[in-house]
């Protein structure tokens, strides 16, 4: 018999063990692009799929999805974001498009003309930037948690969950930054491009040409489910997809289950079949 999926939706076991590791087979190393040094890994073999974090965070936010991935034959690619984890940043404000340019330069580091993308909130973002700019360099954009405008957010409500992945953040970024001390000065920096970018209206995302999942949790704490619905109506050929049970953190909370749609929108927009979720 199967083992019940693991679940950890009050964020208890994340609180106490933090996420796994990731693995130690992985290489990984720096590129320069923009005034900046931008850490990336790579895992796996296979198709590239490159994962991009939430704001605050960091690549090994990643944990529980990168095994997955490997054990579906695919090549995890994982980039800490401008002035994020390990990469460094120059005095320009922060934008989209200047993170969808590092990713870029992380694929041709590695030789990937290709991939798809699995974002995660601000990391969402910056996929479907990039693959509106160049969508010769996208197969497609699983695009979780984020908005593409204002009218998008919820208003902010302090919780004891989100507290417990903020302070994992500043822990993270104290152990990993080229620069421990700035974490206040990056993360007002971030709040001031969220809160105008991408400004993406209809048309903008009408211009969208690749694959698109538009996924959210149904508890998420800080994106208006009828924008994510929005957004699937206005990329053509879009979709929306809930994950019922979960919020802003699915990824943590339930990762199986998280992993499964993930591994969906893949499989599909790679021709592949439709792997058995049970």
């Amino acid at each position: 018999m199967n083992a019940a999926p693991f679940q950890d939706d009050d964020l208890t076991h994340f609180a106490a063990h933090g996420i796994p590791p990731l693995p130690a087979s992985m290489s990984s190393g720096f590129v320069v692009n923009e005034n900046a040094r931008i850490w990336y890994a790579s895992v796996g073999a296979g198709v590239p799929v490159v994962l991009l974090h939430g704001g605050l965070g960091n690549a090994d936010n990643w944990g529980h999805q990168v095994p997955a991935l490997v054990d579906a034959g695919y090549r995890a690619v994982l980039i800490d974001s401008r002035g994020q984890g390990r990469s460094t940043r120059d005095a320009r404000p922060y934008s989209y498009e200047l993170m969808a340019s590092d990713t870029r330069a992380v694929m041709d580091a590695l030789g990937i003309a290709k991939a798809a993308f699995v974002g995660w909130s601000d990391g969402a973002d910056i996929a479907l930037v990039l693959s509106r700019e160049t969508p010769a360099r996208s197969a497609g954009v699983f695009f979780f948690a984020c908005n593409v405008d204002g009218t998008g957010v919820k208003p902010f409500q302090a919780s004891a969950l989100i507290d417990l992945v903020y302070d994992h953040h500043v822990r993270d970024y104290a152990r990993l930054s080229p620069l421990p001390d700035a974490f206040d000065a990056m993360r007002d920096d971030l709040g001031l491009m969220q809160a105008s970018q991408p400004g993406y209206g209809a048309s903008e995302l009408e211009d969208v040409t690749v694959p698109v999942w538009s996924v959210l949790g149904e508890h998420d704490e800080f994106i208006e489910r009828g924008h994510a619905k929005a957004i699937a109506r206005s990329v053509p050929r879009a979709r929306f997809v809930l994950l019922p049970g979960v919020g802003h953190f699915a990824p943590l909370q339930r990762p199986q289950s998280f992993n499964g749609v993930m591994l969906a929108f893949l499989d599909e927009i790679h021709g592949r079949r439709i792997r058995d979720e049970g």
